[in-house]
C-alpha cells in the first residue's frame, strides 16, 4: 500500500509554434515520472494566422479538459534575428497560456536553454539529443513523427525536475515565471495588457 504523503501531479508541457505545436504529459509521483501522452497539433493546412491561434487555444483547452493537468509548463519564445517569427511564436505561446488561465491551471515558463540544460546537462543540445534523453528517462521507444512532440514533453520533464511539487511554483531562478491565474498574470505584465481596448491619443 502506497504512503498517503506521496504527492502526485500531472504536468502538461507545450512547445508552442504556429505550424506545429508539440505537447507532452507526464505523471509525477514523488520522484517517479511516468509518460501519459505526447503528440503534435498541426496547423500547416491553415493559411490564416488567426485560425492557427484559434486552433492552439481550442486544442490546449481540449488537452486540459481531457487529462486534467495540475499545471502547464511552456517554452518561452527564443530571441532570434527574425522579429516576425518571434512575434508569431509569442502569440502562439499566449494562446496556450490563455487556454490554461481559462481553466485556472498554474503556468510556468521556461527558457529553451534552461529546458535543454535540465534534460541533457547541455544548454546547447540539439532536438535529437533532447529526444534521445527523454526516451531514456521515460522508457519509451516510439519515435514521434515530429521532434516538436518530444520538445513539448521535455518542458514537462524540466518542470518535474524543479522539485516544486508542493510549493507555489516560484523559484529563485530567473529563467522561469509562474502564474496562478489571470489576475497574477496581469499584475506582472501591466505593460502588455493595460493598453488592450484603449485607443492611442
Amino acid at each position: 500500500m502506497q504512503s498517503t504523503n506521496i504527492q502526485e501531479r500531472i504536468i502538461l508541457g507545450i512547445d508552442p509554434g504556429t505550424a506545429v505545436m508539440g505537447y507532452g504529459l507526464v505523471k509525477q509521483t514523488g520522484s517517479k515520472l511516468e509518460l501519459i501522452s505526447l503528440g503534435v497539433v498541426k496547423m500547416g493546412n491553415l493559411d490564416d494566422h488567426m485560425l492557427k491561434l484559434q486552433r492552439i487555444f481550442e486544442k490546449t483547452v481540449a488537452l486540459i479538459d481531457n487529462y486534467h493537468p495540475d499545471c502547464l509548463a511552456i517554452e518561452a519564445p527564443f530571441y532570434g534575428k527574425n522579429i516576425q517569427v518571434m512575434l508569431k511564436l509569442g502569440r502562439a505561446q499566449g494562446m496556450a497560456m490563455a487556454a490554461a488561465l481559462s481553466r485556472n491551471v498554474d503556468i510556468t515558463e521556461y527558457a529553451p536553454r534552461k529546458i535543454k540544460q535540465s534534460i541533457t546537462g547541455n544548454g546547447n543540445a540539439t532536438k535529437e539529443q533532447v529526444a534521445g534523453m527523454i526516451q531514456r528517462l521515460l522508457n519509451f521507444t516510439e519515435t514521434p513523427d515530429f521532434l516538436d512532440a518530444t520538445d513539448g514533453l521535455a518542458v514537462a520533464v524540466c518542470h518535474a525536475f524543479q522539485r516544486n511539487i508542493g510549493g507555489s511554483g516560484k523559484s529563485s531562478s530567473g529563467s522561469k515565471k509562474s502564474y496562478s491565474g489571470w489576475d497574477t498574470f496581469v499584475k506582472d505584465n501591466t505593460g502588455r495588457v493595460s493598453g488592450i481596448g484603449k485607443k492611442k491619443q
